[in-house]
């Protein structure tokens, strides 16, 4: 059971491995000036070295960085009267703390020792938000709001339920992976240094026009094949949407301490519910979700087949998700002042074939909403959207 958990955990499935040969480039990595001069290595070889790493433990700092390209959300929450707060859920619950990783830079420690220890904490000024995995045990603390999340059998020891740190170079780069097919490019781009670590660089491309991807590149210790460094770039250009990447790691077993944990005197202590919510899902992902990112390889799971009214077209990089609500859609100019304005300002009126209706755009994700209803969403250009809706498919 031990050697499944680590497999499960750790190492990327033995089926990327497989990846058939005419996505990969055979051109050996070349190292630029001032970058570490390694053996030459292709991308199939490389891509065989992070399946067979068999990294358990490490400690070290990593930051990363979010660009979605989206219009500040200043006043927004506070126009709207605390929308999406005031449930009474504690600050320290990690559903909605970790949700800041999705805009802005931050510095993270992270520890892991195997599958079932591992400890993250979110560095804020003087401030720490910590997230700490021991065995069946979870618990989140806000050392700035002096509040704990506290849950009881979060995980069961079986592969499928372990906890995952979110956001590391790892568990990206093994999405990315696990997505991988003939829509894809995958070569070696040279080699770099990373948290004072040797390491090559993967390069992944869409094959396919219309993506929002220009690439994504994956930073791998040359010693051990860890992944040290993940950036996704659009074709937007300016900043990565993604970049994440140590700073620091120490591939050491870190001290048991490090995933202890004892509230201090005066927390307030909130206590989960996860064994009842395991129930009640059973332990499975939602419907449509089991195949990792949306638009990349198989993207959308089981939409297709869900019965829910979701459709996928096209496939790889450039599939986009419909969704035929059977309602006009709403109007804007109804919303309150403060959701109206941001809403406006990153949507564009388009009209074609279809009819008309407002695109949203990020760097990554774009959505396409009919006025009749449809939505198209998709890792995909606004032309690609229109396209589609145009199609009436």
């Amino acid at each position: 059971m031990a050697e499944t958990r680590k497999a499960s955990r750790f190492v990327v499935p033995v089926a990327v491995a497989g990846v058939a040969a005419a996505t990969i480039g055979l051109v050996p990595a070349l190292a630029a000036s001032g970058d570490p001069d390694l053996p030459e290595i292709t991308a199939q070889q490389l891509i065989e070295k992070i399946a067979a790493s068999d990294t358990q433990t490490l400690s070290g700092t990593f930051r990363i960085s979010t660009d979605l390209g989206l219009p500040s959300l200043g006043g927004l929450a506070s126009g709207l009267g605390g929308l999406g707060g005031g449930s009474g859920s504690s600050s320290a619950d990690p559903t909605e703390k970790l949700t800041e990783l999705v805009s802005g830079t931050h510095t993270l420690r992270v520890a892991a020792d195997g599958p079932e220890r591992q400890r993250l904490t979110l560095l804020d000024g003087s401030d720490e938000y910590s997230l700490i995995h021991n065995g069946d045990e979870v618990w989140g603390y806000d050392s700035r709001s002096k509040e704990a999340f506290h849950e009881k059998g979060a995980a069961s020891g079986t592969p499928e339920k372990e906890q995952k740190l979110p956001g590391t170079p790892k568990e990206l780069a093994d999405e990315v992976l696990k997505a991988a097919g003939d829509t894809t490019s995958i070569t070696v781009g040279g080699t770099a240094k990373v948290a004072g670590r040797d390491a090559y660089q993967l390069v992944i491309k869409p094959k396919q026009s219309g993506s929002t991807v220009e690439s994504v590149k994956i930073a791998v210790d040359a010693a051990n094949g860890t992944p040290l460094k993940f950036t996704l770039s659009s074709v937007q250009g300016g900043k990565p949407v993604v970049d994440a990447g140590f700073t620091k790691v120490d591939f050491g077993r870190p001290a048991a301490s490090e995933f202890t944990f004892e509230a201090p005197k005066g927390t307030k202590v909130t206590e989960g519910a996860a064994e009842k919510a395991a129930e009640e899902s059973g332990g499975a992902l939602p419907k449509g979700f089991e195949e990792g990112f949306p638009g990349l390889g198989k993207g959308f799971g089981d939409f297709g087949d869900s019965g829910e009214g979701v459709n996928v077209i096209g496939e790889g990089w450039t599939a986009i998700a419909k969704l035929d609500t059977g309602a006009p859609a709403p109007r804007t100019d109804e919303a309150p002042k403060e959701l109206q304005g941001f809403l406006d300002s990153f949507g564009d009126k388009v009209t074609g074939k279809f009819g008309s209706g407002t695109v949203f755009e990020t760097k990554l994700v774009n959505a396409l909403l009919t006025d009749d209803g449809k939505v198209y969403v998709g890792a995909v250009t606004k032309d690609a959207l229109v396209d589609a809706a145009n199609a009436g498919k």
